[in-house]
């Protein structure tokens, strides 16, 4: 069996299976503490042994929402499935926030903003009735949830991967909409 540890708060790389049925095994008592996606099902609890079989050619990851290390056994060598999204391919580098004016130079933003939010990662300007976000290539935004809101999502370009409740949506095309309602998980991956 090949095996993978994953310390408190961190995820494995969002991979395409190969041709053949993988099966993922967690201690049960770990089971509660992770977040699934499994093909274009996104699961937050309720997590059983069964949905931790990952069919042929579907995408998956695991994420550890809890706060205790746990180590994952997977029944085949994943070393050769495709890497979608790896959330910490640039943990080492140099972390440069964006600059509003640098910013609004490269990419068409409306007038009218009343706040911005830069990070390294992304980039946030404030409206008064929206936020247009901006997310770097190969970059993604954690996977939230809110408790006391919704939100309201258009794509304005790109081909992101949406996890959006329960759903995962692959290279999502230009002006599809998303409703995230209050305490449903919700990320967007600029794969």
């Amino acid at each position: 069996m090949i095996k993978e540890i994953l310390t408190a708060k961190r995820g494995t790389k969002l991979r395409k299976n190969g041709s053949e049925v993988l099966k993922i095994s967690i201690d049960q008592n770990e089971m509660m503490t992770i977040l699934l996606i499994n093909g274009n099902s996104f699961k937050a609890d309720n997590i059983s042994q069964l949905d931790l079989v990952i069919k042929p050619n579907n995408y998956y990851m695991i994420i550890n929402n809890g706060n205790n290390t746990i180590e994952l056994s997977f029944n085949k060598n994943i070393s050769d499935h495709e890497i979608i999204y790896d959330p910490y391919k640039y943990t080492t580098t140099e972390k440069i926030d964006f600059k509003p004016d640098d910013f609004k130079q490269i990419y068409s933003v409306p007038e009218g903003y009343i706040d911005t939010l830069p990070k390294w990662y992304s980039f946030k300007f404030t409206y008064d009735e929206f936020n247009l976000i901006f997310v770097k290539p190969e970059m993604g935004i954690s996977f939230q949830i809110h408790k006391k809101r919704s939100e309201s999502w258009e794509i304005l370009k790109g081909k992101p991967i949406i996890v959006s409740g329960n759903q995962v949506h692959y290279y999502v095309e230009d002006h599809n909409k998303f409703e995230n309602s209050v305490n449903s998980y919700h990320s967007v991956i600029n794969s």
